[in-house]
């Protein structure tokens, strides 16, 4: 994204506000060593600028939080994905307190039940989850910092590497 309203050529402008008789080699070289601080200062200025904007164009939403992690870690292939928490209900056989086992169906019937660990619960676990494919290296505090400052305060995370 670029604007030209921003975009400012200092050593250009130097040469164009010189009157014309002025214009010989060694005042334009010491023009143009009078504005490089602030062509410099511009650049700076400038790249700031492009980052704040990128930042102001992404938000907390899925498609903005993938875009902004595939542009950071993955930008070729672009394989990072966010999935939804699964929130499953808690489902209790019998309370560690008893310590009694119970079968919920014989070996004929075959019907196994899941078992989901503590963070994939419904008002336990997390939000979301950040899957990260498995042969891609990346920082992971990098991403946690990123993806802290892009979520909302309220949704909790995981990065799994898949």
């Amino acid at each position: 994204m670029s604007s030209n309203w921003a975009h400012i050529d200092y050593k250009k402008l130097a040469i164009l506000l010189t009157p014309t008789f002025l214009r010989k080699s060694r005042m334009l070289a010491w023009l143009g060593l009078l504005v490089y601080p602030i062509g410099k200062l511009y650049d700076e200025w400038y790249g700031n600028r492009a980052r704040n904007l990128y930042i102001l164009n992404h938000n907390s939403q899925v498609c903005y939080l993938r875009k902004v992690l595939n542009d950071e870690f993955d930008n070729e292939f672009r394989r990072i994905k966010i999935d939804d928490g699964l929130g499953y209900s808690a489902f209790y056989i019998y309370t560690e307190g008893e310590n009694k086992p119970k079968w919920l169906y014989t070996e004929n019937e075959n019907k196994p039940i899941y078992l989901n660990n503590q963070s994939s619960l419904a008002g336990t676990g997390v939000d979301f989850y950040v899957i990260v494919p498995a042969g891609l290296q990346f920082n992971e505090i990098k991403m946690r910092a990123l993806v802290d400052f892009y979520r909302l305060a309220s949704k909790r995370y995981e990065i799994i590497q898949a």
